[in-house]
């Protein structure tokens, strides 16, 4: 009798232990639906939720992103969930869009959902590990599975959903871990001459920095990295020339970034630009700005071309990859002291402030454009693409670079970013320094 009774005390005491973790609440999630199963995110993630029916379009924008909408002053990117994980959508019948507007490392984003129910508060050590049989959607993007009150949700991991930089598959991507990126170069320590020691440890830099921070080292910006490994090699130990996480790799590249990043062009690199234009016979100038972010470079530049040709029609087509910096760009409004004097001549006084003039806003088209997609453009006089090819593949600058031989006139111009350069028999170097520049060859 004296087991039983153990047995019952413990199988009594298991009980009571499963119990008090089930009424133990340390998650709580914002549960909806999507195709008619229950999904939930974690309450952290939820910024608010919200309800629309008016989105501005974005051209060329990924089909499950919705557009940008206007919540009190933010511009956000609209994204339709039941798009994204390609399900079935209810129809509306008020047009209102049900949304959980997230912040996701210290972005805001506006996701679209069938029905928005409840909060739900769970013991994280009741959810489960997902399993492809529990929704609909790739299971990458599951972080979990859990039962309350006999239904079943989905918990979806909204941070990788929404990560801006997705691991690739290809065989050059070298991902990084915790800890020293590499391990004592052996090889280094082997007793190489000096150039092979340098040809070693510019090797680990040019693997260290695509892996941390996706910057291909080749014929584009060899020259530049290894003048800076030169520099930033001094007073470092032999054992010391790798990297160790991506600090090291920023303070590599801390020296690349071309002038006026992100700013306006001041006045003495928007000369040397003006300085190099050649003159024109046509009467269009086409212009591809790749890469523009919020339009800061595409309107220092449509106001020098202006300056430079006056008579001329231009047309700039300005693509970014950013849904919310493309967004933006057509419709900012900035203060008189921000605008460099070159460019006071083409803008317009209003009652927040100085917009350009549609001098220069009808001479852009904004759009949102991956410059890896086919782009259909007419033929181009100048491409602008500043500090933009570094930070793709091989592969890829080789797609692109081909992409520009077909798209760029004959004696048509390319500006790349400071430390960036074109070679070979298909371009002719107009200028390095403090523009790079470049004529085509046809």
């Amino acid at each position: 009798m004296s087991a039983v009774v153990k047995d019952l005390v413990q199988l009594n005491a298991d009980l009571q232990e499963q119990k008090e973790r089930i009424d133990t609440v340390d998650f709580k999630m914002i549960t909806f639906s999507l195709a008619g199963k229950a999904y939930g995110v974690d309450i952290m993630n939820v910024k608010e939720i919200a309800k629309a029916d008016k989105f501005t379009f974005v051209p060329n924008a990924a089909s499950f992103v919705r557009g940008v909408y206007n919540m009190r002053g933010d511009i956000i990117p609209i994204i339709d969930l039941r798009q994204f994980f390609h399900l079935p959508q209810e129809k509306k019948t008020d047009g209102q869009e049900n949304m959980l507007i997230l912040r996701i490392n210290e972005q805001v984003y506006g996701t679209i959902v069938d029905k928005i129910d409840k909060v739900v508060g769970i013991n994280h050590e009741n959810i489960q590990p997902p399993h492809p049989i529990f929704g609909d959607i790739n299971i990458k993007f599951i972080s979990g599975v859990v039962e309350k009150e006999g239904e079943l949700y989905i918990i979806l991991d909204v941070i990788r959903i929404f990560s801006q930089k997705e691991k690739s598959d290809d065989a050059d991507r070298i991902q990084v871990t915790e800890g020293p990126y590499y391990t004592k170069p052996a090889a280094i320590e082997a007793g190489q001459d000096q150039k092979s020691v340098t040809d070693t440890a510019i090797g680990f830099i040019k693997e260290g920095l695509f892996a941390l921070r996706r910057f291909s080292m080749s014929y584009i910006n060899e020259v530049w990295v290894r003048k800076r490994f030169t520099e930033w090699s001094i007073g470092r130990e032999k054992n010391e020339l790798q990297f160790k996480g991506a600090p090291d790799a920023d303070e590599f590249l801390a020296t690349f970034s071309s002038p006026c990043t992100g700013t306006f062009w001041d006045g003495d690199y928007a000369q040397a630009v003006k300085n190099l234009l050649p003159k024109i016979e046509a009467n269009n100038i086409q212009v591809w700005n790749i890469g523009c972010g919020k339009g800061y470079e595409t309107f220092s530049f449509a106001c020098i071309l202006k300056s430079k040709y006056p008579d001329k029609q231009i047309k700039i087509w300005a693509n970014d990859h950013d849904v919310m910096a493309i967004s933006q760009a057509p419709n900012m409004v900035y203060d008189m002291t921000e605008i460099p004097d070159y460019c006071h001549d083409f803008v317009v006084k209003g009652n927040s402030g100085y917009s350009f003039s549609p001098a220069i806003k009808d001479a852009i088209v904004f759009e949102y454009h991956d410059v890896l997609n086919e782009n259909p453009l007419p033929a181009l006089d100048i491409i602008l693409v500043r500090d933009v090819l570094s930070y793709l593949s091989d592969q890829e600058q080789s797609k692109v670079i081909e992409s520009f031989k077909e798209k760029v006139k004959a004696n048509g111009l390319v500006i790349l970013g400071k430390n960036e350069e074109l070679s070979g028999a298909d371009w002719n170097t107009l200028s390095k320094d403090p523009v790079s520049m470049f004529m085509h060859n046809a």
